[in-house]
């Protein structure tokens, strides 16, 4: 007999889905996910079937294809099929072949879910799998989330076999005369999961012979443990980072006091893809002089004082732009400056906003980022001031010193620096015929 009383209680105890929830299951043709597809249909929940081909094994992936199609029919269930070049996609993303096949599917398993109108994706791993990415995990190191492995449910996918074992699933399959096909490849020891699977969980077994349920009572109480770390570090940011226009700043001084340091700076900046070598810079140079960058893949921290500040890279060097007198708006980077001309010779403090004599314009003007050797008379003084000197009176942090729009003549002089302090060879005076209005806006 089939397990349903195990399969539903395990459902529900994991709150995975409820009755009335379409869900795609992902069938390989191999026993583990040709046995999940009896047990939902067993307990009448209405299902897809989706099969990927990975083109890894020639007629033998053939031959599961056809395998999956056929079943599939037999229940009368809607089917979904795609062919990947693995291979390919591994070379050009270097890759191994496993990832790719890994981020292949998951792809199209979501692309099927979202447009055939699928609530899951259900995904036949068990308890020797989960015990499998563990393993894996640890030896390859990993962070808190790493030691609990396989969830049940993370967001839209669900794994309802993770109740039984690799042990426990061959007897259910030949006591229920389930036909089944066999993929070869689960005996090679190319892949690492094969290594771990055939050569070293044996051995493990040999000391815990019952690893599966140990692992899986293991596994429970670390994701326990990682919702705790996730509802402080939840309250930690919320008290320690202090999101700005211009970035997101977190008070050096707060994170020496933070117990354990590494662990709570690590989660703190994942979200911006910071690896922990890079934490660990960032841990050795608390000290370190102002202007020290860090980078992620997605993200730079500077160490802007008292604070390390943390911005986009999009935010960065961006290529200079033309304004023509035709022109009325141009978008400079995380900015957007507007112009427009009057005759009526008018001036108001506003640090957005500049208002130039429109007569000493030398189109086209460029609007650019700081340049080395910079200079400018600010509104209000007779002498020339660098403008990085400017910066350092004015206090401005330095990830904002690369990305401030700076205004320039055709003549070469700086007409503004935007958003700070205009040209004082650019005010407005009695003899002024035309005025030029810039405004800055930051999207």
């Amino acid at each position: 007999m089939l397990p349903l009383s195990q399969f539903q209680d395990f459902i529900e105890k994991q709150k995975l889905f409820v009755q009335d929830n379409r869900i795609l299951l992902a069938v390989s043709g191999g026993k583990d996910s040709v046995l999940m597809l009896y047990l939902f249909k067993a307990i009448g929940v209405d299902v897809g079937v989706a099969h990927c081909n990975f083109n890894l094994r020639g007629n033998e992936a053939q031959r599961d294809e056809s395998f999956v199609a056929l079943l599939a029919k037999k229940f009368g269930l809607p089917f979904y099929v795609t062919h990947f070049d693995t291979k390919k996609y591994a070379a050009e993303n270097k890759i191994s072949t496993q990832m790719a096949a890994r981020d292949l599917r998951y792809n199209w398993f979501e692309e099927i879910r979202r447009t055939a109108g699928y609530d899951y994706v259900a995904l036949a791993q068990h308890q020797n799998d989960a015990v499998e990415t563990v393993l894996i995990n640890l030896t390859r190191g990993t962070g808190i989330s790493g030691l609990h492995g396989i969830l049940p449910k993370r967001n839209l996918l669900i794994r309802p076999l993770l109740f039984l074992n690799r042990k426990q699933i061959d007897e259910i399959v030949r006591d229920n005369n389930i036909d089944f096909v066999e993929d070869s490849s689960n005996v090679s020891t190319t892949y690492t999961r094969n290594k771990i699977r055939l050569q070293v969980i044996p051995h493990l077994q040999e000391i815990n012979p019952n690893l599966e349920k140990t692992f899986a009572e293991n596994i429970a109480r670390f994701a326990e443990l990682e919702t705790l770390l996730n509802i402080q570090v939840q309250q930690l940011a919320a008290e320690i980072l202090n999101k700005r226009n211009d970035g997101i700043y977190i008070s050096l001084d707060e994170i020496s006091k933070l117990k354990p340091q590494k662990l709570l700076l690590y989660e703190l900046l994942k979200p911006f893809n910071y690896g922990e070598n890079v934490v660990q810079e960032i841990l050795d140079s608390l000290k370190a002089m102002s202007g020290t960058h860090f980078f992620s893949t997605t993200h730079q921290a500077i160490i802007n004082r008292n604070d390390l500040v943390i911005v986009e890279k999009s935010a960065s060097v961006t290529a200079n732009q033309f304004i023509h007198p035709a022109t009325t708006n141009i978008v400079f980077g995380n900015a957007e400056i507007s112009l427009v001309f009057t005759a009526e010779v008018k001036f108001e403090v506003n640090l957005n906003k500049a208002f130039v004599n429109a007569d000493k314009l030398i189109f086209p003007l460029v609007l650019r980022n700081w340049q080395n050797g910079d200079k400018f008379i600010p509104l209000g003084m007779r002498n020339p001031k660098k403008v990085s000197d400017y910066f350092i009176d004015a206090k401005v942090p330095l990830h904002l010193k690369s990305v401030t729009p700076i205004l320039v003549n055709g003549n070469g002089e700086i007409i503004w620096i935007a958003g700070m302090r205009q040209d004082n060879r650019y005010k407005l005076t009695a003899a002024t015929k035309k005025v030029a209005i810039f405004e800055l806006k930051i999207k």
